[in-house]
Formats: C-alpha cells, structure tokens, sequence
C-alpha cells in the first residue's frame, strides 16, 4: 500500500463530477483500511511516499502481480507514470522477476481482473491494445488465457466488476459494455458494492456504501468487511484500488 499524499485532491477525476476531497479525513480512512487487512492476518508493506503525485495511493495501477512475475503497468495517463518507481522497488525487494509495459503500449493495473487461469482485461481509456497484447506475451508461460474486455462507462474494469472466491463476476450493470464475456455474472444492486477483495475465509473487505450487496453477499455465505473510503471515491477509487495482494513466491 501507499499513503496519501498531501495532493490527493488534485487527483485525476474521468467519469464523474469533482467535488472537494478532505485529505485529513482521507488519511484517517485510509488508516481504516489498512487496519481491515491486519485485523484478517494480512502483513502490510508500505510502497515509499511519492508527494507529487496526486493519485499515487492508488497503488494498484502501477503494477499486475502473477506468479512470480510483477509486470510494471505504463498508464494511459501520462500524470501517474512516475508512480512506478516506488512500487518496482517494493516487489523487486520481495524477489518477484520485473517485467514492463513499453510504448506504445499503455496499461493500467486496475484493469486487469484475474480468476483462476482467466486473465480480463479493460481497454479502456488507460489500457490500450498493445498494453493488453505485452500483458498477454508476458503471462503466456504461466498458461494464463487473456481476454480483452470493452469498458466505456467508467474508469477501470475493476470500477466496474471483480471476482468472488467461488469464481462467480460481480458487477454493477449500469457502468458493465457486455456482461457476455463472462461466464457467471450476478449483478449487485449498488456502484460501490462491484468492488471487492478477498481477505481469505471468506472474508469480503467492501465500501460500506453498499449495505444492499453487502446482504445479498452475507446471503450467499461470505462476511463483508465494510470500510468507509468516500473520500477516495470521489476521486474514482474503490477498495481494490488502495492496494496490491502479493503472496508467497
């Protein structure tokens, strides 16, 4: 994970209004959050601060972990290209190999959704084609089936859908181009309630501005874990967004 920095309100808005961000409130949030995961035996590492960039807590972006491989991401948005360094440093510290997207290929890690050897990814405004195709070449030898997904209604695909434990495609409808292209999809009543990630047992950490998915979820067997991350939200963040999961290698 990375901290917010003090620019956090200037961070980049795409698909929605801006309204003012309260970087105190956010960092309280964001304290929150990091709690969530060591309350469900999560060890969390900090990527080094990076002041002058606004979106720079948004870490997930800046980097897709398989395997043993962390793919450095090169975003569509020129602005949060010097987020990388810090993230490169963190994985290459953890022994994962180093791989990049080069021009003109661009990608963002909020992209990609992986579910078991399926890999979707959105071309969207911050991944384009080659980004996709590079993501593909480097995970071919881990026997990983990339699948490029249309996203024009919001930010990134993991705005848009994420994957429970069982394998089953969550999503908000409204914001999802064809939920066709997957193969089990339960649409959830709220925009906030189609982001969610997996702490183990079952456990589902969510923005607790979906209580509506968060029932239909305790319903189908799993505990949500709610957080309030609002101020992130106004800058187009959701829990998958604030952090990347890497496990043994």
């Amino acid at each position: 994970m990375r901290r917010p920095c003090r620019r956090l309100a200037e961070g980049l808005v795409t698909h929605i209004e801006r309204s003012p961000v309260d970087a105190d409130i956010a960092m309280k949030q964001w304290e929150g959050y990091v709690r969530a995961f060591v309350d469900a035996g999560w060890e969390v590492t900090e990527v080094e601060p990076a002041p002058n960039c606004p979106d720079s807590v948004f870490v997930e972006d800046t980097v897709v972990v398989y395997g043993d491989l962390a793919v450095i991401a090169r975003s569509g948005a020129v602005e949060r290209r010097l987020e990388t360094g810090g993230t490169e440093k963190a994985v290459a510290e953890f022994g994962y190999r180093i791989a990049r997207i080069e021009a003109p290929g661009v990608l963002d890690g909020g992209d990609v959704l992986k579910r078991g050897g399926t890999v979707y990814v959105g071309q969207s405004g911050r991944t384009n084609a080659d980004g996709i195709r590079q993501l593909a070449e480097y995970l071919a030898p881990f026997g990983a089936t990339v699948i490029a997904v249309p996203l024009t209604r919001t930010l990134h695909l993991k705005s848009a859908v994420t994957a429970l434990p069982d394998g089953t495609i969550i999503g908000y409808e409204p914001v999802v181009d064809d939920r066709s292209v997957f193969p089990a999809f339960v649409s959830v009543p709220e925009e906030p309630g189609a982001h969610v990630v997996l702490l183990g047992d079952g456990k589902l950490l969510m923005s607790s501005r979906a209580p509506a998915t968060a029932s239909l979820l305790q319903a189908r067997g799993y505990e949500p874990v709610l957080v309030d991350i609002g101020e992130f939200e106004k800058l187009e963040g959701c829990v998958t967004c604030l952090s990347v999961r890497l496990r043994g290698i």
